[in-house]
């Protein structure tokens, strides 16, 4: 079938909406059209073998209780309907269709039943039967021919795909939550097979392919497209999870429809229900929903995390509660094959969050860490904005796998792509730029020819990495009392809590010392046991340590204070942080997932850096060793930041003078 035979069709099932028109929103037109766009395919498929079907049923014993298994060998289908009813002997009885299509629904395997169960299509057929729409709409989708001899496995998975696509289009408001733009998915699926062509032509060649959050299953179609160009012998078996019931039935139906393995898509949450447990994977794909909090499976997660470590899933880390991106991420990657078995890839689609939210020692900075430490990072792809269709931010591809070319070992890829583009005809929710065929092209290029340019930078991994140490400084003080260090004092906590009397008695006893002053705390915290023993307050050492360091005050040529051992105190208010570039690092390859660097490592670096940026500023100053931190992060646009000149004060003041004849020009048109 050609392309416009397909669109024919498409444009045929598409009538249908006219029907719909004021009793359903456009957005809600896939309610039904989808769903009975699937039972009119299976219902065209079993037609040959109906008649022979329901013989069948009447020569098989009644004591047999399941009868799917040889009803189907019947059928030579993975799905039978044991119904007696077609969509053409639905149209015979126009005053009970709703009551025979429920029958009609109810005879089909399981498999097939559950897909149209998850659309809620009974809910439908109540709405239609209300505003005597059913017997219409059921009779315009008999005369549709979609009988395999009319239309292939292929090309009703091409028509099927045009109408989600028609539909997410009407839904602008969700469709960025199950529908990839198409022209992002080809790009996508370029880049995970882009060094595997040798691989993917070699004759009868079967690989696997995971989407966690595969939606209306997009991903998984166009990467089963781009393997059957490159070798039509070459088989790529698809897998998907979805949380969302509608879209959910929907990319199962595509598999059904075009013949796919659709027990392969699984319904429920990747994160706390995984579908796919123990399983491993040659290429995953996916974009996730963009800064969802993973709330409702924070208990599941965490207990996994904690109980398995990186024996589980999210060994490496947990990110905010209000982001579960690098969930997604930590997911995909516990199922990619290991070295031993051939290695994987995965790409998935990220917001800005994830390159550099969370400072060192955080949960995302631990993962980053994880990730480019162990050389999964391939690359990072910077994407135009207005992409997509519910959002008009910017977005990121990111290319993770655990078998990188020699080339790429130890350096990660980062590729410009903002400024390609071309403007959509019209705006599609916040749709309003996309990727022709070739600008996908391009990218694939550039990315694949591995070389920099103002386009793309290359760094070894250790460029995203950096120390991030505490310098401390001496606290210096002398105690005093004066009428602000006293109402410092009233103002503490402790002394908030002690009766009337008590608090007044305290703080006339201090009055009583106004304007006194001590060198040391020592001499301070007498004074001040004196007058709490005049207040007759209990004299706590909690207590008295507290109205002690209330009448403290900051003094740069005060002495500076020690603890038992003679070591200065440091000085909270005047504690700072500092971000040191990690020197070349060893990578740790996957043998060893948990490897750490240890900050001993780098004592030698944090000195110099002392030397040389802190104590010539400071030279009392000193770092905690026991705060030192190792974090990451991937600035990204910072590398690709090109300066640009102000205008010179000459130019900008000729414009201002211009402007200024402009307007007494036009004022002077108004004064006459």
């Amino acid at each position: 079938m050609s392309e416009a035979a397909v669109n024919n069709h498409a444009g045929f099932i598409w009538s249908v909406a006219d029907l719909l028109r004021g009793v359903y929103k456009q957005s809600e037109y896939g309610r039904v059209i989808l769903p009975l766009t699937v039972l009119r395919r299976l219902d065209c498929v079993l037609e040959p073998t109906k008649d022979k079907v329901l013989e069948e049923m009447t020569n098989l014993p009644s004591s047999l209780q399941n009868r799917e298994p040889v009803l189907q060998k019947v059928a030579g289908q993975p799905f039978v309907n044991m119904s007696r009813h077609t969509f053409r002997t639905l149209l015979g009885d126009p005053d009970n269709v709703a009551g025979n299509l429920r029958n009609y629904i109810a005879g089909f395997s399981e498999s097939a039943r559950d897909i149209v169960d998850k659309f809620n299509f009974d809910t439908q057929i109540d709405r239609l039967d209300e505003h005597n729409l059913l017997y219409l709409v059921v009779s315009k989708f008999a005369d549709i021919d979609l009988n395999p001899d009319t239309v292939s496995d292929l090309d009703m998975g091409y028509l099927y795909e045009e109408l989600i696509r028609k539909f997410s289009e009407l839904s602008n408001e969700t469709a960025g939550e199950h529908f990839t733009p198409r022209e992002v998915i080809h790009l996508m699926v370029n880049l995970l097979f882009i060094d595997d062509d040798d691989l993917l032509t070699k004759p009868g060649v079967v690989k696997t392919l995971l989407d966690p959050a595969c939606g209306t299953g997009g991903m998984l179609s166009v990467a089963e497209d781009h393997l059957r160009k490159l070798n039509p012998q070459a088989r790529l078996r698809v897998f998907g999870q979805e949380v969302n019931a509608e879209t959910y039935a929907t990319c199962r139906a595509d598999m059904l429809i075009k013949g796919q393995e659709a027990a392969n898509i699984r319904f429920g949450n990747s994160f706390d229900n995984d579908q796919h447990s123990g399983e491993r994977f040659d290429y995953l794909l996916a974009n996730p929903p963009f800064g969802v909090e993973w709330k409702m499976v924070a208990d599941t997660v965490k207990d996994e995390a904690a109980a398995q470590g990186f024996a589980g899933r999210f060994g490496a880390g947990l990110p905010r509660i209000n982001d579960g991106s690098f969930l997604f991420l930590q997911h995909m990657i516990s199922k990619m094959k290991s070295s031993a078995e051939g290695g994987a890839r995965l790409a998935i689609v990220f917001n800005g969050s994830p390159l550099f939210t969370g400072g060192a020692g955080s949960g995302e900075s631990e993962i980053r860490r994880w990730i480019i430490e162990n050389d999964m990072l391939e690359a990072v792809v910077a994407l135009p904005d207005q992409l997509f269709y519910n959002t008009g931010i910017s977005t990121y591809f990111w290319v993770v796998t655990n078998r990188k070319t020699p080339r790429r070992r130890g350096k990660i890829q980062l590729l410009d792509a903002r400024e390609i583009f071309t403007k959509t005809r019209k705006s599609l929710g916040q749709k309003r730029k996309e990727l022709s065929v070739e600008q996908i092209d391009e990218i694939a290029r550039l990315y694949g020819a591995f070389e920099e340019g103002p386009l793309v930078k290359i760094f070894p991994n250790e460029e995203f990495g950096f120390l991030r140490i505490t310098v401390e400084r001496p606290l210096q003080l002398r105690w005093e009392i004066t009428d602000e260090t006293l109402l410092a004092v009233e103002s503490l906590k402790v002394v908030g809590k002690l009766d009337y009397p008590l608090r007044d008695a305290l703080l006339d006893a201090l009055r009583d010392r106004l304007g006194s002053s001590f060198a040391t705390e020592k001499l301070a915290k007498a004074v001040m046991s004196e007058a709490l023993d005049s207040a007759g307050i209990d004299k706590t050492a909690t207590f008295l340590k507290a109205v002690t360091g209330a009448i403290g005050v900051r003094d740069p040529e005060a002495p500076v204070v020690t603890d038992r051992s003679g070591d200065p105190l440091p000085d909270p208010d005047l504690r700072d942080y500092e971000n040191i570039p990690l020197p070349p690092i060893s990578v740790a390859f996957e043998d060893d997932p948990s490897a750490r660097i240890d900050t001993i490592e780098y004592r030698t670096v944090i000195e110099d850096y002392m030397e040389t940026e802190v104590r010539p500023y400071v030279p009392d100053a000193w770092h905690d060793p026991t705060k030192t931190k190792i974090g990451y992060e991937i600035p990204l646009t910072r590398h690709f930041y090109v300066y640009e000149p102000p205008r010179p004060l000459a130019e900008i003041n000729a414009e201002i003078k211009a402007l200024e004849a402009e307007i007494q020009a036009l004022l002077s048109e108004v004064s006459k």
